[in-house]
């Protein structure tokens, strides 16, 4: 490892090659690289001509922090390692990760984060850096990931050189900037987090050299192999994954998967995907460590079903296990216990207690049995969905029948839980409530894809339908499934709708004017 040395005149020099328990104490940096001119080279530093470039000014701010922190040696990637020796550039690579693992200090150099910006038109109480630091193109590069997670000690520098903050004060912000869990930020190791979720971190981190994208993981997944640029992407991220597999087998652990299936779910498949809902579901179950709860509130035939289902969909890859519970009423929960219990002794048959028990007399143990099982330390990357939570145990609900839910949620504080209900009073974790669809087109797909009609869009009886039926997806897709199975006209189906829920409402008058046309759209 060639490090650089700052003397007392503040002239910098490239020291041997420190090799082995040899390697004092020493500084390292991260930044983000501009223009390949800009940046200081080895050999920019070997010819004496390296002071004339912009990027001199970072290697000079870490030769100064470092020795205010009283560190005579540092460390800076753009002129320590001789790239045009490919060899070293290999042995490089494949031990960065450690070189910034075992640095006294790593400080993080933010070429477009200001100390002293100031948004007059901010009246949050953030700090006045704190909006440019989270857009900081730093932290969508491919290598700072490693230079964020491996070392113990991260300080973040602002343009200026001055000390923003260090990497524990600001874990939140970084995990709310990159969805790392916090664990991972404190120092966890990384085999705690699956291969998926570390695919994850990296996935929207851009290398300039397209192989980089593989070549800078090395370390996330502590595996070694060669270089081959000009390989391409595609082939680096190949020979990387079978790197990870073969480093895998050798690594005995508990396996906590279950193959899943979400075909036992009433679901319509025509679901209009709302894009803003899913993304502050997936925000708040990325993880930082401990359970992360969703609450989906709203009318009956809503959606919350469908957005659930979708959400599942979507990132079940990140999950080693679905589960999927219904809680509209006491029995209806212990019966999906149970079919959650045969669902792990399927793929477990020796999990403890479960194999032991009688699924139909001991409902009960059984249920204690399964939340012990999702309790296991390392079992931590389920999801369990608790459906139809619609008749909560509430100071003002009174009714005998009402349940708990706390009392059937894992003991220990892990997982990812979702929980749909009608009531908003539920409060256990992040609440999004679930509205109507306001656009009219989504609601004319919703009528198209489940009548099997097309042109839909342009039909001016579709759209007094679609209005009439108010933005309710699960209404919309009743009328839907009838339109696909009767040759009838829209317009006459509309008049018959309309017939049909005026003569309700007369013998029924305590039908609502907007949930129960879920019910009676038929």
């Amino acid at each position: 490892m060639r490090l650089l040395e700052r003397n007392n005149a503040g002239e910098l020099s490239l020291t041997k090659d420190f090799v082995g328990d040899d390697i004092p104490r020493y500084a390292i940096l991260s930044h983000t690289w501009g223009a390949d001119t800009e940046e200081v080279t080895f050999e920019d530093l070997m010819d004496g001509t390296g002071a004339g470039k912009p990027g001199y000014n970072k290697i000079q701010f870490c030769g100064e922090q470092a020795r205010r922190d009283g560190l005579q040696y540092f460390w800076v990637d753009t002129c320590c390692i001789d790239k045009s020796n490919s060899t070293e550039l290999s042995e490089a690579i494949n031990s960065m990760f450690r070189w910034y693992r075992n640095a006294a200090k790593c400080y993080v150099y933010l070429s477009d984060v200001s100390r002293h910006a100031f948004d007059a038109n901010d009246k949050s109480n953030q700090l006045p850096w704190e909006s440019a630091f989270r857009k900081s193109r730093w932290f969508t590069r491919g290598w700072t990931l490693q230079e964020l997670i491996a070392p113990a000690s991260v300080e973040f520098f602002s343009k200026e050189g001055e000390q923003l903050d260090n990497k524990n004060p600001l874990e939140r912000h970084v995990y709310e900037i990159t969805g790392i869990p916090v664990k991972a930020l404190q120092g966890s190791p990384l085999s705690d987090f699956s291969v998926t979720e570390r695919m994850l971190w990296a996935e929207k981190r851009e290398t300039t050299r397209k192989e980089d994208k593989a070549y800078s993981l090395l370390g996330i997944f502590d595996v070694h192999m060669p270089l081959i640029y000009g390989e391409g992407r595609e082939k680096a991220l190949r020979r990387l994954r079978e790197e990870i597999d073969k480093a895998s087998k050798g690594f005995k652990h508990e396996d906590f998967s279950i193959a899943f299936s979400l075909s036992d779910v009433s679901e319509i498949e025509h679901f209009v995907a709302r894009e803003e809902e899913l993304a502050e579901m997936h925000r708040t179950l990325s993880g930082n460590g401990g359970r992360r709860t969703v609450v989906l509130h709203g009318l009956g035939g809503i959606g919350k079903t469908q957005l659930t289902v979708a959400y599942a969909k979507r990132h079940k890859d990140n999950y080693s296990a679905i589960l999927w519970l219904n809680i509209k009423d006491e029995d209806a929960l212990k019966q999906s216990f149970a079919k959650v219990a045969g669902q792990i002794l399927r793929e477990h048959p020796s999990a403890s207690r479960l194999s032991s028990m009688d699924m139909k007399e001991n409902l009960d143990e059984v249920i204690d049995a399964v939340k012990l099982w999702l309790s296991l330390p390392n079992n931590t990357r389920w999801l369990i969905i608790y459906d139809n939570y619609d008749n909560p145990k509430l100071p003002a609900n009174t009714d005998p029948a009402a349940l708990d839910i706390r009392k059937f949620l894992p003991k220990s504080y892990q997982g990812s839980v979702i929980i749909t209900t009608r009531s908003s009073q539920v409060r256990i974790g992040h609440t999004i409530q679930i509205r109507k669809l306001e656009n009219v087109r989504d609601s004319l797909e919703i009528l198209s894809n489940t009548s099997r009609r097309e042109g839909l869009i342009n039909d001016p009886d579709a759209v007094r339908l679609a209005k009439e039926l108010d933005g309710l997806p699960l209404a919309l897709a009743t009328a839907g499934a009838y339109l696909d199975q009767v040759a009838i006209s829209l317009s006459d189906y509309l008049r018959l709708y309309k017939a049909s829920w005026m003569k309700l409402q007369k013998t029924s008058p305590e039908l609502s004017s907007y949930e129960d046309r879920t019910l009676y759209s038929t």
